[in-house]
């Protein structure tokens, strides 16, 4: 078993248990950053992070594909290609109705990101 299939055992993405402590009040232990790195550097791309937001915020949950690619200047392959990075890093799942794909945000692991970005609220005496 390779070291990153190994690290993968040790998170669940899909639980809705968070995987660690805010990293403003705990480091971030190496296995972890092995399995959530890939998600941030997803999103790292600002054609991805704006299919993510489009994609969560869509109304019923879900986006089609027809929808995503009229909202950037882009060729479809291009958009295709930012569709299946977030599908390869878990963020969204997709499934196939007729000709088009439809695609729903993963919230467990999102909810993962936001639990290590998470920064309590100073309090000022």
């Amino acid at each position: 078993m390779s070291k990153q299939a190994a690290s993968r055992t040790v998170l669940d993405l899909n639980s809705d248990t968070p995987c660690c402590q805010p990293l403003a009040q705990r480091r971030v232990p190496a296995e972890t950053a092995a399995v959530l790195a890939p998600a941030f550097k997803a999103l790292g791309d600002p054609v991805r992070l704006q299919l993510m937001s489009m994609i969560a915020s869509a109304e019923g949950g879900e986006a089609c594909v027809c929808d995503l690619t009229p909202a950037f200047d882009l060729t479809g392959p291009t958009i295709s290609h930012h569709l299946r990075t977030l599908r390869e890093v878990g963020l969204v799942d997709a499934e196939r109705r007729g000709t088009w794909v439809y695609y729903r945000a993963r919230p467990a692991i999102l909810r993962q990101l936001a639990t290590l970005l998470a920064v309590e609220p100073t309090t000022t005496s």
